[in-house]
């Protein structure tokens, strides 16, 4: 179950005069991704079919997912009612998909495909928290602080899947570090620019690149400094490498300045 509800966030406190028009278009595109959240838990319980331990941290885990989607959907149609979260979502449903009948992971093994559920909670922990402290509008800065705090706890979470899988089945650190470099690269793939496409766009043709740089503008403009060096030092500790020292630093001041390159993008 989720450990907050609707009945937590202070909805009254709406402000419509302090919504930011660029960073409701991502949230509508966050409302569909959040609320795919049962795709991937099959997937998983696939992968992990004899861990009914895991099952059940999975399922808790797409509880909270759905309802990150369902809350970020309310909001958007508070700020736009013309919003249609359900055309939007059947429409990223028809057209992305992932590989629901697998059975083996594609990640190559599953401390692989945890090293790449620990990437995926150290991009939405750190985007949520980077848009609560960008963002004016009182609700959204609340929602955003609980979804941040969700997403941390779900990074924590499949981090200790990895830990204990690993002591099972080592993966060495190179390994994983591929697998790391390979998730970083998927988010140009069209999950995100698709789910920006169906959230914003209906009737439109779907122009992946355009997309991919529209939303990536948008999105990484709330990413701070600090943002970049929480997001290096939780991706070391996935791929099993210090956290603390000169290199995460250096890998640190790096990453800050790919998301300014993201963010400073032409649209056109």
């Amino acid at each position: 179950m989720p450990r907050w509800s609707a009945d937590d966030i202070a909805w009254g406190a709406f402000d419509r005069n302090k919504i930011d028009r660029d960073l409701l278009s991502v949230i509508k595109a966050a409302s569909l991704t959040e609320y795919n959240a049962a795709h991937y838990t099959h997937y998983l319980k696939n992968i992990f079919a004899d861990d009914l331990v895991f099952h059940a941290a999975l399922s808790e885990w797409q509880s909270e997912e759905e309802q990150h989607g369902r809350m970020l959907a309310r909001y958007a149609r508070m700020a736009d009612p013309q919003f249609d979260f359900a055309g939007a979502f059947q429409s990223f449903t028809d057209g992305y998909q992932i590989p629901l009948d697998a059975r083996e992971s594609v990640r190559g093994s599953k401390v692989g495909e945890l090293v790449a559920r620990c990437i995926v909670e150290t991009g939405t922990s750190s985007f949520y928290t980077a848009l609560s402290e960008a963002t004016r509008e009182p609700v959204l800065k609340q929602l955003c602080r609980r979804i941040a705090a969700d997403e941390f706890r779900h990074y924590r979470t499949f981090l200790g899947g990895l830990q204990r899988y690993q002591a099972l089945q080592p993966v060495s650190i190179l390994t994983r570090l591929k697998v790391v470099i390979g998730r970083l690269r998927e988010t140009e793939d069209d999950e995100l620019a698709f789910a920006y496409h169906c959230a914003n766009e209906a009737g439109l043709a779907y122009d992946r690149a355009r997309c991919i740089r529209v939303y990536g503008k948008r999105a990484y403009s709330v990413y701070r400094p600090r943002h970049a060096e929480q997001v290096v030092r939780m991706t070391f500790r996935a791929s099993g490498l210090k956290p603390q020292g000169w290199l995460p630093m250096l890998v640190g001041k790096w990453a800050w300045r790919k998301l300014r390159q993201r963010a400073n993008a032409s649209m056109h």
